[in-house]
């Protein structure tokens, strides 16, 4: 035992005595390696969210106020937690800090748990959530003149699904602007991004393609708008891509659940060899 005590310093933590195998090495860079990844990523969603801010001058003083309803609020929230949480694993990986990793294992066990209850929950309220998301774009769609980042997100589903309103392109009536009602030239009509071709000659972006598709019927509007409504659509999507959602997931939930295990057996080591 004296022995293993005075060639410690000799041979820091490589010698025998201390009892680190070759995969625990192998499982403690391969823990800061990975908390190195999610920590770039981190900052570059927290660098998103920063320039999201600053290009729609959401701290000018006329805006600031409002400022707690920002979409990219969530997403800098999101970068600067990640980072905040891969930096500590990863530090705390490094100088074999206890208090840290202590700190880490928990906050990841706490987001599986979190996410396991989401996951139950979402698979019991279906319809409800099915209402509530019907809500959120009849209200995106209310909005959509009002609010660029209401009116990015409805245009990116738009195009990108091929679709038009919630259940059908009629539903853009709830729209101030595009309701029949309305004095201005979109009265009755629809976004650009419902639009079959809204290039013109393929290269020149024609944004009143859609004025007066809701006065159209159904035979005539189908060749210059996209009829059906985006909700379903979205469910659509989501069915056909099921295994690939599958596969994500089953890969997120298996790292997380990975990191945890390599960061408690770390713990494990320290505690054996410091006490």
């Amino acid at each position: 035992m004296l022995s293993c005590i005075t060639k410690k310093n000799k041979y820091a933590r490589i010698h025998p005595c201390y009892g680190y195998s070759f995969m625990d090495y192998f499982l403690k860079y391969f823990l800061i390696m990975c908390n190195l990844l999610f920590t770039v990523l981190g900052l570059l969603i927290l660098a998103l969210g920063v320039w999201g801010l600053i290009s729609k001058e959401s701290f000018a003083q006329e805006k600031i106020s409002s400022i707690g309803t920002d979409p990219m609020l969530v997403v800098l929230s999101v970068g600067f937690l990640l980072t905040a949480l891969c930096l500590s694993g990863c530090v705390g990986a490094l100088r074999e800090n206890r208090c840290l990793l202590k700190l880490f294992s928990a906050t990841v066990l706490v987001l599986i748990a979190a996410q396991v209850i989401v996951a139950i929950v979402a698979h019991t309220l279906q319809d409800q959530i099915e209402g509530n998301l019907r809500s959120g774009m009849l209200v995106a769609m209310a909005r959509y003149q009002d609010d660029l980042d209401l009116r990015f997100i409805t245009d990116e589903i738009q195009s990108n699904l091929q679709c038009c309103g919630v259940d059908n392109y009629r539903d853009w009536e709830i729209n101030i602007y595009y309701n029949c009602s309305a004095p201005g030239v979109l009265a009755c009509g629809v976004p650009a991004t419902c639009c079959v071709d809204p290039l013109e000659n393929g290269t020149v972006w024609n944004s009143q393609c859609g004025v007066g598709a809701q006065l159209l019927d159904e035979f005539t509007a189908q060749s210059v708008i996209f009829l059906g409504g985006c909700l379903g659509e979205i469910f659509r999507w989501i069915e056909h891509h099921e295994g690939l959602i599958g596969i994500i997931v089953t890969v997120v939930f298996g790292v997380q659940i990975l990191i945890l295990f390599i960061t408690i057996r770390l713990l494990e080591r320290i505690n054996r060899h410091k006490v």
